[in-house]
């Protein structure tokens, strides 16, 4: 009797092994799954859709400015600079951004092999609004369908030159995701068509680049990246209601404050819009119904 119990106890030690050996298995498998895959790091939540288009299956995203922090002054994790020591691709917005200026640097010198793409690569910049300069340009490139479409080859080229032998698969994305920019593009002009000229009120001026597009103006509460003045707002509040401006536009990294307290002034409503939403394509179809309804409010 005691002969059996004691084998009974073995078999069940020896199953117990074999499932433990599974579950190890299957987890390591599951690791080499992911380690297979392209680390690729962006600084801002739009980046990430364009690589994700691209890529597919076959990358891994890390955003470095996430949803509801400002690029202005976001200082990143350590989890997240531990993502870039095992990425192969930073990809860059390029244009200026204060994040990608005060932390490239570092950023580079964490993963020496690590190939870096300045996507705004080709993009003609535009004078900021922030700015009486002559050589300060607006940063905020992407907000631009026309620019993501420039941004969107850069990192196709990127990804071929990692990974040449899926170019067909990173091609014919790259060329699905085009044609979707393409109809973002011809949609948004047709909602804002009759509507040229018209200026918009927002706190930060982040949208230069599409209102070149689209034939808008911006009005941009906030300068130099500095809370206004009183007598700013002053000016902000004699400009709207010269130009019955009844909307105001402020993106969630910022405080609405001044926003609210202008649009008490005018008679008019805070209307949040975010430059930085990773939906690329459906946010700026939003962005543009809310710009043409306070057009013709």
């Amino acid at each position: 009797m005691e002969t059996r119990r004691i084998l009974i106890l073995l078999l069940l030690l020896t199953a117990m092994i074999i499932a433990g050996s599974l579950i190890y298995s299957a987890s390591n498998s599951k690791q080499s799954i992911n380690e297979d895959k392209i680390g690729v790091i962006v600084s801002i939540a739009p980046q990430a859709e364009f690589v994700e288009k691209i890529g597919g299956d076959n990358v891994k995203v890390t955003v470095m400015v996430p949803p509801g922090a400002n690029p202005h002054t976001y200082e990143p994790l350590p989890a997240q600079l531990s993502n870039v020591s095992q990425a192969e691709l930073y990809v860059q917005v390029g244009s200026g951004i204060e994040f990608e200026n005060v932390w490239m640097g570092k950023i580079s010198n964490l993963n020496k092999k690590m190939a870096i793409l300045n996507s705004s690569r080709g993009i003609e910049f535009i004078k900021s609004t922030e700015y009486d300069e002559d050589n300060e340009y607006d940063t905020h490139v992407w907000v631009s369908p026309r620019n993501a479409e420039i941004m969107v080859e850069s990192i196709y080229q990127s990804l071929v030159q990692i990974d040449p032998a899926n170019k067909e698969y990173y091609e014919a994305n790259k060329n699905k995701y085009l044609q979707e920019l393409e109809e973002s593009d011809e949609n948004i002009t047709k909602a804002l068509a009759g509507n040229e000229n018209k200026k918009i009120l927002v706190y930060h001026p982040a949208w230069g680049y599409f209102c070149r597009d689209y034939g808008l103006t911006q009005i941009s509460i906030e300068k130099k990246g500095k809370e206004p003045t009183p007598q700013g707002i002053a000016n902000v509040i004699d400009q709207a209601k010269k130009e019955n401006i009844k909307i105001v536009f402020v993106s969630p990294q910022y405080s609405r404050k001044n926003a609210d307290a202008i649009a008490s002034e005018i008679g008019g409503q805070v209307i949040i819009i975010d430059d930085l939403d990773k939906n690329y394509i459906n946010n700026l179809k939003e962005v543009s119904r809310s710009f043409k309804n306070a057009l013709n409010t």
